[in-house]
């Protein structure tokens, strides 16, 4: 979930939940696996329903690009951006990150557009918090000792970075600064 600046809350709906008992029980999907985005009047609009298995997702600073994780992607995961146009519609959809034996789940931008991504799956070495520039080149990673599912920035200055792992929570401070909002 983030929130726009125009108050809009953007989210993702994926299956998952609903494809296993361990959050209630088996059942079809009522909807589409997709990105939707609910206005301040309370109007409820998908904005795509072509990402493949949505997941976490996050702005730009300037919040003319949209990030979500394709956590379906084939044959890898994947983050994918889209242009956002008036704050209201999204643009054509491209691979930002191909996610090779990896595993993105929820993430978060700083101020200078650097993806802060929870990661995990495929290889121990990958587990903890992945950093990538706004190119999708790869800059940082902060080991953990097991998978980290979501993180967000907290704190007075928005530069503690919380990350929720598989069986444990972790902070550290940063130099970055997370943007407002999501």
């Amino acid at each position: 979930i983030v929130v726009a600046r125009d108050g809009a809350v953007w989210f993702t709906d994926p299956t998952f939940g609903i494809l296993g008992n361990y959050e209630g029980h088996v059942a079809e999907s009522e909807l589409a696996p997709a990105v939707y985005r609910l206005d301040p009047s309370g109007r409820l609009d998908m904005m795509t329903d072509e990402v493949a298995g949505p997941n976490g997702l996050a702005f730009s600073p300037d919040e003319k690009l949209l990030y979500v994780v394709a956590s379906r992607g084939e044959p890898t995961r994947k983050i994918v951006a889209f242009d956002v146009k008036d704050g209201k519609a999204l643009g054509k959809q491209r691979v930002l990150i191909d996610a090779a034996g990896g595993s993105p789940d929820g993430f978060r931008v700083d101020v200078d557009g650097n993806l802060w991504c929870g990661w995990g799956m495929g290889h121990d070495d990958l587990d903890g918090v992945r950093i990538f520039n706004a190119a999708g080149t790869p800059i940082g990673h902060i080991h953990l000792p097991e998978r980290a599912a979501n993180l967000c920035f907290g704190g007075r200055y928005r530069n503690r970075l919380f990350m929720a792992a598989s069986h444990g929570l972790y902070s550290l401070y940063t130099n970055a600064q997370g943007v407002a909002g999501g």
